[in-house]
């Protein structure tokens, strides 16, 4: 693809010939420093690496409001940067990185240390979540004001894997954000409505004997925070939303005004909980997997607006814990390497979206989230060049142990996809070239920020 190689220097001019923007016309780009700087028809650009785009479709890179990195403290699933290897592949530039570690990231110390080790790695944009309370315990708020004026300037904060499910902690929490333009995002489960549970309440359940999950569970929480949302005038984001029922909540809230930014997976676009009764536990995941009916809801949710985004809720665990008895197995799938193509598969090639709604729900939504001001940018000159090429005629079969990723729990293991991530430009950077890691991004040093300057991000 490359006609002429280009050494780690993060300056390197690219001139991107002929790729369909946003799935549109056919037109040229040309990146140097960090920038796209022209974007037009037969662009010339002496010097520069040519980049033969024809066929491909050039979208801005792919931001995850959702992704498990496990470091520090459960390198023996992920790290940083083997997270951040799988992110760029699947075509990332920028991804949260949640908050239950060990220890959890709920002090400054700690969010720091999660952002340092992703500008040490280079290969996205790392920004750390910060945990709601101490602990995950849900019982006494987390240093969110310390976490916020950090070095990570943390504007996402989530006891994600487990409810707040405490409606005075919600509220606080809720309240306390407002004071730098931060969103709580919530994992939706009442624990007491889903003591043991194992999978989705429904049919499945029963014949196989396990323990269901009810949709309520889920609902209810949904119901009470885009209520308390509102009374504090606050911005709520609900997590891994996977029921019909969900949705049309979300859907009510939106049209009373209330702020509320909600994500779905891209599991739970594709997978039901039929595939339960293998007994595989690859497929044991929090929330479940559910109906047939749930999944195209959640694909026409996602299609009108009311779901804002796709979250990989990318969530790698050792071997040993997913190759085991059903019930004892840990939840959780890995998903960065696998996103786009299972979007394309079930709502682009369904006809249900299409290119530039894809942007819009995974890189401009996600980054406005998110308050990521240089990330979800248009693919315009003087804006920042986090730019990815897709080749959507493309077919692979997915093999976990070709991944970047450490984690082998994939779902979609010996499915074959559509659609491969040709190359990844992070911060103008080639991460990835054909389809293949390339060199990380090499950061300057940090300068202080200022006060206010992620204040002033999207709504």
């Amino acid at each position: 693809m490359a006609e002429q190689q280009q050494t780690e220097s993060n300056s390197g001019a690219y001139l991107i010939r002929g790729a369909a923007i946003l799935g549109g016309a056919a037109e040229d780009l040309l990146i140097r420093d960090g920038l796209i700087v022209e974007r037009g028809q037969n662009l010339q650009a002496g010097g520069a690496t040519v980049i033969d785009a024809e066929g491909l479709v050039a979208l801005p890179g792919m931001v995850d409001i959702h992704t498990h990195l496990r470091e520090p403290g459960r390198e023996d699933a992920e790290t940083v940067e083997t997270g951040s290897r799988a992110a760029a592949l699947g075509g990332y530039t920028a991804v949260h990185a949640m908050a239950n570690s060990t220890p959890v990231a709920d002090t400054a110390g700690v969010v720091e240390q999660v952002h340092t080790l992703g500008r040490t790695a280079g290969w996205v944009d790392v920004r750390p979540v910060g945990a709601v309370t101490v602990g995950l315990a849900g019982e006494q708020l987390a240093e969110l004001g310390a976490m916020a004026d950090s070095r990570a300037r943390v504007r996402v904060f989530s006891d994600d894997g487990i409810c707040v499910h405490d409606p005075v902690i919600m509220r606080r929490a809720l309240e306390y954000v407002k004071a730098f333009d931060g969103v709580v995002a919530q994992h939706a489960q009442e624990p007491r409505l889903t003591a043991g549970a194992q999978m989705n309440e429904g049919e499945v359940s029963a014949v196989l004997g396990l323990a269901g999950w009810p949709a309520v569970a889920e609902e209810s929480i949904i119901a009470r925070d885009v209520l308390l949302a509102q009374h504090v005038g606050s911005r709520l984001h609900v997590c891994h939303v996977s029921t019909a029922g969900s949705v049309e909540i979300i859907r009510w809230a939106k049209s009373r005004g209330v702020n509320v930014t909600a994500e779905v997976t891209p599991h739970h676009l594709l997978l039901t909980d039929e595939l339960a009764r293998s007994y595989d536990p690859v497929y044991k995941v929090n929330p479940p997997l559910r109906t047939d009916a749930d999944v195209q809801a959640l694909r026409a949710g996602l299609a009108d607006g009311t779901i804002d985004v796709v979250g990989t809720d990318h969530a790698p665990h050792p071997s040993e814990h997913k190759e085991c008895e059903w019930a004892q197995a840990a939840m959780g799938m890995t998903g960065l390497e696998t996103a786009l193509s299972v979007v394309q598969h079930s709502m682009i090639e369904t006809g249900l979206m299409g290119w530039a709604d894809f942007a819009r729900v995974t890189s401009t939504a996600p980054a406005g989230i998110g308050r990521l001001t240089d990330q979800g940018r248009p693919l315009e000159a003087g804006e920042p060049a986090n730019v990815i090429l897709v080749d959507p005629a493309a077919r692979w079969t997915v093999d976990p142990s070709k991944m970047a990723t450490m984690g082998r729990n994939s779902p979609f293991a010996g499915r074959e996809l559509p659609g491969k991530v040709v190359a990844t430009f992070f911060k103008g950077h080639p991460t990835v070239l054909d389809g293949e890691l390339n060199t990380p991004y090499r950061w300057l040093p940090e300068t202080p920020a200022r006060p206010d300057a992620d204040a002033a991000g999207r709504n």
